[in-house]
């Protein structure tokens, strides 16, 4: 097979952490199967794998093509004589049960951060939490946020710890067209995962709601969030110190205070007008201002619950941010999420679990033999490729050895 002498893991390692015994369990213990005739989870879950690491750009056309290939199905150990068509692989998608994919990549990260050092887990106690919006024509698509392009979109939020996508909320609503609606959602699901945690935070300028923010502090969330230059606020007190050193390494700082801000609050005048009335908020909050090097006079107005932290410390917090943003562009240009598979709700939950099951094993796969994005997707690719042609070889009594000069 294809051999990376430099590399300290392999795909067949990584196809190992698939939890073979949950899947088998929960085709069991839920109804994923029922009336299913030849598409059963187990099969639907290896066929979106490798559709997804072996395509470019996924299609139900190209799930039909996988399915009735005969390289996938000695892969995974299927029926040769099984076959399936395109509207049955939709039907199956808009019906299936979203849980069930959610349990095996909940049990598949659980195993992956299990790779962490105690010095990385400190190290990656910021998750970032962002969004992505994924449009597509207001007939094709059945549920969506509309824009004002003519199209609908999918908002897709992820919660990022560094090295992995740790929780995600596929939204088709329309109020979730704001983020201060999508994010703060998505950062209570990722707190109720983990009791006693002490993550922080780190949102771009999506979440600019006070209301939020002071909800935040009340439930005991550590957040870092880019707020609006100039945003309107009353200061309570200086955090700087005599002599205090104002360079942060690729910043500089210009201003450290406790602050309170101000929430609009919707109103109606004597003449039925509705108007903006802003009332300051019982809760107090931590403003830091730094202005970048790189960028000379490009202020970053940065709001925090925390008060232990360095100023520099809250800056570097908020620049590894940037993370999420070089993901979401692996998503988008590695795994093809960008595009829509199913044009349903149901569908595209389960199409987003496997997407970020094969984001997980590319990562590990990325991390452990430290590579980069491409070449780890390259790579894998070639050996699952190789992993198939082997098994062929031996089912066809030849040593894939001599094939592979291994």
């Amino acid at each position: 097979m294809a051999i990376f002498k430099d590399h300290n893991i392999n795909v067949k390692q990584l196809l190992g952490f698939i939890p073979e015994a949950l899947i088998a369990n929960l085709s069991l213990t839920t109804k994923i199967d029922h009336y299913a005739k030849v598409l059963h989870g187990n099969k639907l879950f290896y066929l979106l794998l490798y559709g997804i690491l072996d395509n470019d750009r996924l299609s139900q056309r190209t799930l039909e093509d996988t399915f009735n290939d005969s390289v996938f199905k000695i892969l995974f150990n299927l029926d040769e004589d099984e076959t399936i068509r395109r509207s049955s692989i939709s039907e199956r998608l808009s019906k299936v049960d979203p849980d069930y994919f959610k349990q095996i990549y909940e049990c598949i990260y659980e195993q992956f951060a299990g790779y962490y050092t105690v010095t990385e887990r400190n190290k990656y106690g910021l998750i970032r939490v962002d969004s992505s919006m994924v449009s597509e024509t207001t007939s094709k698509l059945m549920e969506g946020i509309d824009n004002k392009s003519g199209k609908k979109a999918v908002k897709y939020s992820i919660a990022f710890d560094g090295i992995l996508p740790s929780h995600s909320n596929v939204f088709t609503k329309p109020s979730y067209a704001s983020e201060d609606i999508a994010l703060p959602e998505a950062v209570m699901e990722h707190v109720k995962k983990e009791t006693g945690h002490y993550n922080i935070y780190v949102l771009d300028r999506g979440l600019q709601s006070t209301r939020t923010m002071k909800a935040f502090t009340q439930r005991q969330v550590t957040f870092i969030c880019r707020a609006k230059e100039n945003r309107k606020f009353v200061e309570l007190g200086s955090l700087m110190t005599a002599g205090q050193d104002m360079d942060l390494g690729e910043s500089k700082l210009l201003r450290d205070c406790k602050v309170q801000l101000y929430a609009g609050t919707t109103i109606n005048n004597k003449r039925g007008k509705q108007h903006i009335k802003h009332e300051l908020v019982n809760s107090s909050f931590r403003l830091v201002v730094v202005q970048g090097k790189a960028e000379e006079g490009k202020e970053y107005w940065l709001l925090t619950n925390d008060f232990k932290l360095t100023a520099k410390e809250i800056a570097q917090a908020y620049r590894r941010r940037w993370d999420i943003e070089v993901f979401f562009r692996f998503l988008k240009q590695e795994l093809n999420v960008s595009h829509l598979v199913s044009m349903n709700k149901n569908g595209m939950q389960v199409i987003l679990y496997m997407t970020l099951i094969a984001a997980m094993m590319v990562l590990i796969y990325k991390k452990s033999n430290n590579v980069g994005y491409k070449t780890a997707k390259r790579r894998f690719a070639m050996e699952v490729r190789d992993l198939a042609i082997a098994m062929i070889t031996v089912q066809c009594g030849g040593d894939p050895r001599l094939f592979f000069k291994t």
